[in-house]
C-alpha cells in the first residue's frame, strides 16, 4: 500500500519476454493467447533508479508468469507469477525492489498488478545473468537452474540491413503507455523448471520494450 512515508522513486531500462505464443505475441495487442492461455519469462534490468537515496542502477528483476485468457480485456484466470530478485542487490535495495515491483510504492507495476491480478507463487534472490546487444540484435536472460530465455530480433528476406521490426503504442504492453517502440524478436531457447513453471521450447514469440516508472502517484 503507497503511503505517506513512500519516497519518490524511479526506474528506466530494459524490458523483454519470451512466451508460448506465435510471432507475434497478440496479448502485446490486447486480444486473447495464440492458444487460449500464455505463460513466459519476463525480465526487467534497470539501467538507471533510485528509491528514495536508495540507488538501483544495474540490477536486475525476473518474472515467470502464466495465465489463462485475454489479460487485457477482464477475462482471465489461473494467473501465477514467480518473482527473482538480484542477488546482487543489498538490504535496502532489495526492500526498495520488492516494494516497487510488488506495487506497494505506486505507478505503472500497481497497475498492471490491479490489472494482472497473479497468485505469487514463489519469491526468491537469485543471479540473474541479463544480456541485451546494444544495436538489439539478441537480448537473453539466465536463471540458473531455473529459467533461460536467448531471443534473436526477427528478420526476413524483406528486412533491411540492421532494420527491427518495431510497433509503437501497443494496446497490451506490461510495461505500460508512453513507451518506446517495441521490437520483436523470435526465442531461440526458452525453458523453465521452478515453482511449478516447466516448459522447454524455442521458435516463439519475445519483444524488447524500453520502460520508465516513477512514483508513488500523485494524491
Amino acid at each position: 500500500m503507497v503511503t505517506p512515508s513512500t519516497p519518490q522513486w524511479h526506474v528506466a531500462g530494459d524490458w523483454f519476454d519470451a512466451c508460448k505464443c506465435a510471432i507475434p505475441c497478440p496479448c502485446s495487442f490486447a486480444q486473447p493467447p495464440t492458444y487460449g492461455d500464455c505463460n513466459g519469462v519476463l525480465l526487467w534490468h534497470i539501467r538507471e533508479g533510485s528509491f528514495g537515496g536508495t540507488a538501483l542502477d544495474g540490477l536486475n528483476v525476473a518474472m515467470l508468469g502464466s495465465f489463462v485468457g485475454n489479460v487485457w480485456s477482464g477475462e482471465h484466470s489461473d494467473a501465477r507469477a514467480a518473482i527473482f530478485i538480484d542477488e546482487r542487490a543489498d538490504e535496502s535495495q532489495r526492500a526498495a525492489l520488492q516494494k516497487i515491483f510488488g506495487g506497494e510504492a505506486g505507478g505503472w507495476p500497481k497497475q498492471f498488478g490491479e490489472i494482472f491480478g497473479p497468485e505469487i507463487v514463489g519469491m526468491e534472490y537469485s543471479p540473474i545473468e541479463a544480456s541485451i546487444a546494444d544495436d538489439l540484435a539478441t537480448w537473453s536472460v539466465r536463471i540458473p537452474g531455473k529459467a533461460e530465455a536467448a531471443v534473436e530480433v526477427l528478420t526476413g528476406p524483406a528486412s533491411p540491413e540492421g532494420a527491427r521490426v518495431e510497433v509503437r503504442n501497443l494496446p497490451g504492453s506490461e510495461v505500460g503507455p508512453g513507451h518506446g517502440a517495441a521490437v520483436w524478436g523470435k526465442a531461440t531457447a526458452d525453458r523453465a523448471d521452478a515453482f511449478g513453471f516447466s516448459w522447454d521450447r524455442s521458435g516463439y514469440s519475445s519483444k524488447y520494450i524500453p520502460f520508465d516508472w516513477s512514483g508513488p502517484d500523485a494524491a
